[in-house]
């Protein structure tokens, strides 16, 4: 293109130039972000879009870095649980829990055996609570708004069993090195078991509504296609890995706790599209209650403590230890580096959402804008949990 400058020379611009300039004139770079009510957090996502349809695409990451992992490093190992359950606040215990096995771990210890059942019923609970969350914004954000009723509705039934042994209603705060805060209310597992009985009920309400919706398979099936091989390539785990039919979960393959007493039945789907990631997390709301149950019925048959007596100044011998948790979202991992002093030197948090979220980059070039959301929400990812 050539202008005309003020002083009457001729100037030559090159305009409309897309991505590097490849398609010379058709592309146009487009931000979706930092800013989208179908991102849990503040996500940017730049893409470059012929006409409708995405060209490339490229996460960007750090919007709401907190810098978690350095102030680790400054604070003792009863201050660190506070900071680490809120990277994901949709699933605070699990946070928890990695954190404190990997101290456990490195100080050998030795944690009682109905404060490890009690551990195992609580994860189970705050992972039905994680999936309904997202059970109920997916089908919100692709136009659907009912099943985010039925789903909180479900989601308040386990947050009042949650809350009442814990005092919190996301950032729990009920692990301990060694165990846990302390012993749960009188009657309390019979409450918990009433509630889950109660959602294992009204969950097909849910499930009927959005499950075989003629809308919702049109936005869903087959759109987003994930790869068994691309999901392993860029570390996916969880109900997004699943979905693709890596067939994966640490709870019956590297069993922690006393997962390994358990039958865990695995879900997994080979479509690897929105709709198979939705029908996983769906079928996996089911999974969690009948573990949560077997957990409570073991709880109640055991005495005891549910926490270890711990000196003063808690300091875990120098060393490191590598400890890794099924979380709701997928596989986090702790690695711990201690220098003998009160202070991790290092703990460093291998997340499950930073791993998924990297998939857009080849799931969203081919989609058509409209279809963006619809992958987009199915991902299940936290930001916070990519930026720690």
């Amino acid at each position: 293109m050539t202008g005309m400058t003020t002083d009457g020379d001729l100037r030559e611009l090159t305009v409309g130039t897309g991505a590097g300039g490849e398609q010379l004139g058709t592309d146009m770079v487009l931000n979706i972000g930092p800013q989208h009510p179908s991102t849990h957090g503040v996500l940017r996502l730049k893409l470059v879009l012929d006409g409708e349809r995405v060209v490339a695409a490229e996460p960007i990451v750090g919007y709401m870095h907190r810098g978690a992992e350095k102030l680790f490093e400054v604070r003792d190992y009863r201050q660190i649980i506070v900071l680490a359950n809120r990277h994901d606040w949709l699933s605070a215990f699990s946070n928890e829990l990695g954190v404190v096995l990997a101290v456990e771990r490195l100080m050998g210890m030795e944690v009682p055996e109905r404060a490890v059942w009690l551990r195992m019923a609580l994860a189970e609970l705050n992972r039905v609570l994680n999936h309904l969350m997202f059970l109920g914004s997916y089908p919100l954000e692709i136009g659907a708004i009912t099943p985010v009723f039925y789903a909180f509705r479900e989601r308040e039934t386990i947050q009042a069993v949650m809350e009442e042994v814990s005092g919190g209603r996301i950032h729990y705060m009920f692990n301990r090195v060694g165990g846990l805060k302390e012993e749960v209310p009188a009657g309390w597992t019979g409450r918990a078991r009433a509630a889950i009985g109660e959602v294992r009920r009204r969950l097909p309400d849910l499930d009927h509504l959005i499950r075989r919706n003629e809308i919702f398979l049109a936005r869903t099936v087959g759109v987003g296609v994930l790869s068994a091989a691309d999901a392993a390539a860029f570390g996916a785990s969880g109900p997004v890995a699943r979905a693709s039919g890596l067939d994966l979960d640490l709870r019956r393959d590297e069993p922690y706790l006393a997962y390994d007493q358990l039958e865990v039945p695995v879900v997994t789907k080979t479509a690897g599209d929105c709709h198979a990631r939705f029908e996983v997390l769906l079928d996996q709301v089911y999974v969690s209650l009948d573990l949560a149950e077997q957990c409570l019925d073991r709880v109640d048959r055991l005495t005891g403590p549910v926490n270890t007596r711990l000196p003063k100044v808690v300091k875990a011998p120098e060393g490191h230890t590598y400890a890794w948790t099924e979380n709701p979202l997928g596989i986090n991992g702790y690695y711990l580096v201690s220098r003998g002093e009160k202070t991790p030197w290092r703990l460093k948090l291998r997340t499950a959402s930073y791993a998924n979220v990297q998939a857009l980059a080849t799931l969203l070039p081919g989609c058509l804008v409209p279809d963006l959301i619809a992958i987009l929400g199915s991902m299940f990812f936290v930001v916070g949990d990519i930026d720690k």
